[in-house]
């Protein structure tokens, strides 16, 4: 079997890594992304011509320009949870797997919105930019953590981890989930306006057509005056418009996110340069650990077709007729 990794050598090391590149190999030969740049459309294929599956990193999507021009691919394995970059429904039409990974970045994101609630808390990076700047902040109160409250937006995996994390300092955890409420008897079980109703308010809601634009003016109205709030999830849940006029008018005291609508889920620039924003670059599942699990699970998927066999994480195996090319017989939609 032969394998595209489309990972540039400068993005390699964080998010796929030498074990899983070494265990790959076991499996599979191995061609190498070494253009310096990520590659999409046409140039993804003609890159992979050859091989039978592309391993691919969020800067190369799977596009219907892809399949197109791929006429040897039999599977495009997504090294990631998130498959909004690919064009399921064109790989399907052409016979084409699709797989993802399974979350491993669940502990990873869970100690970032933690830091960035105590960074919030205490205005750590604002006193720093300052000091920075040459120039010395004015001492001021902060808030401590133990005796607040966190209004959680969606109750999975990531969430329920913060809610340990949280609990163990002494906070108070209200979550609002219609799809999974609460019932662990650690976060109580509230409405999304009780759930806003806290002083520091995390967005970890999926990203789905319901909740496009789910923080808006309204929302941030309902939050306490001067509380603060944390996006973990995705940019096109938040209108920025009007969480930039809810930090104008002092109703937040402060917005932190790793997330937003700059490509690739950055956060906006117009946001991230405000001294009462903390930003991160898309950072939240960016440790060895979460990378690597990530990476193993598509080795793993690698090994199934390789061996003959439908690997886990496959998205839409009963159109993937492909797969009979290796050997493997996909299920009929019956």
């Amino acid at each position: 079997m032969k394998v595209f990794l489309s990972h540039t050598e400068a993005t390699f090391p964080a998010y796929f890594g030498d074990r899983a590149l070494s265990a790959l190999r076991q499996h599979a030969e191995v061609v190498r992304n070494r253009t310096g740049r990520d590659l999409r459309d046409a140039e993804l294929a003609e890159a992979a011509a050859g091989c039978h599956a592309i391993i691919a990193y969020r800067g190369s999507p799977g596009s219907a320009a892809t399949f197109d021009a791929a006429p040897e691919l039999v599977a495009f394995l997504r090294c990631a949870v998130d498959i909004s970059t690919v064009d399921v429904p064109a790989a399907s039409a052409r016979g084409i797997l699709v797989t993802r990974a399974t979350p491993g970045f669940v502990n990873s994101v869970a100690e970032l919105g933690l830091g960035m609630i105590l960074d919030l808390a205490r205005g750590v990076t604002r006193m720093a930019s300052l000091y920075h700047r040459g120039e010395v902040p004015a001492a001021g109160p902060g808030i401590e953590v133990s005796s607040a409250r966190l209004g959680l937006i969606g109750y999975g995996r990531i969430a329920q981890r913060l809610t340990g994390l949280a609990r163990a300092l002494g906070m108070g955890v209200v979550a609002y989930d219609p799809h999974q409420p609460p019932s662990d008897g650690v976060a109580e079980a509230v409405g999304f306006t009780t759930a806003l109703d806290a002083d520091f308010v995390v967005c970890l809601a999926a990203s789905t057509p319901e909740t496009a634009g789910l923080f808006d003016a309204r929302a941030f109205a309902a939050m306490r005056r001067g509380s603060f709030f944390i996006n973990l999830a995705r940019g096109e849940v938040v209108d920025e418009s009007a969480l930039e006029a809810a930090l104008d008018s002092g109703q937040l005291g402060g917005a932190a996110m790793d997330v937003g609508t700059a490509p690739d889920q950055m956060p906006s620039p117009r946001l991230a340069r405000r001294p009462d924003v903390i930003a991160t670059p898309h950072i939240g599942g960016l440790t060895p650990q979460a990378a690597e699990h990530q990476a193993m699970d598509t080795v793993r998927q690698v090994a199934a077709l390789a061996q003959g066999h439908l690997p886990d994480g496959a998205v839409n195996a009963a159109q993937a007729h492909r797969l009979a090319r290796l050997g493997v017989t996909p299920p009929t939609n019956g």
